[in-house]
């Protein structure tokens, strides 16, 4: 039951910083991407072997496709889109649309609430310039990949 526990725990360790980083500096570094990618692909191998890894990294590329075209269109930050492909070798392909639909409620929660925040006295007064006017999208990233992880523990 314990070992149960490490996967998801780990996971959001590195998601948790990339949260972090996002709001802070508005960066989501390479080297973390390339973690929380690697970190999917030895889950997955520990899981079932190379069919499994497959899977994950199906998912994976599917992901960093699609983030590569939301980065052209500019609807999605590059570091965005290489967190999510990451997040996405956590999980098998079976589990994208969970994972979409995660990450997507949680940054429709967040989003909301960052605007509403933004409108309150103690931060309405500041003037956010560059990127620090965009919302941070890696949190939603994080929330929504812990969430799916948790998932599964949890109701197990």
């Amino acid at each position: 039951m314990q070992a149960d526990l490490l996967w998801p725990g780990g996971l959001t360790i590195l998601l948790a910083y990339a949260a972090f980083s996002d709001i802070k500096w508005r960066r989501l570094p390479n080297w973390l991407s390339l973690t929380v990618l690697a970190y999917g692909f030895a889950w997955a191998f520990t899981q079932g072997g190379l069919p499994a890894l497959g899977w994950h990294g199906a998912h994976a590329a599917i992901a960093l496709a699609v983030g590569i075209a939301l980065f052209a269109t500019g609807g999605f930050g590059g570091g965005d889109a290489k967190l999510y492909t990451g997040t996405a070798a956590c999980f098998a392909l079976q589990q994208g649309v969970a994972l979409l639909l995660w990450v997507s409620l949680t940054g429709l929660v967040t989003m909301l609430g960052w605007i509403i925040l933004k409108r309150l006295p103690p931060f309405s007064s500041r003037k956010r310039e560059g990127n620090f006017a965009k919302f941070p999208y890696g949190v939603a990233i994080a929330l929504g990949g812990s969430g799916l992880a948790w998932a599964g523990p949890l109701t197990a």
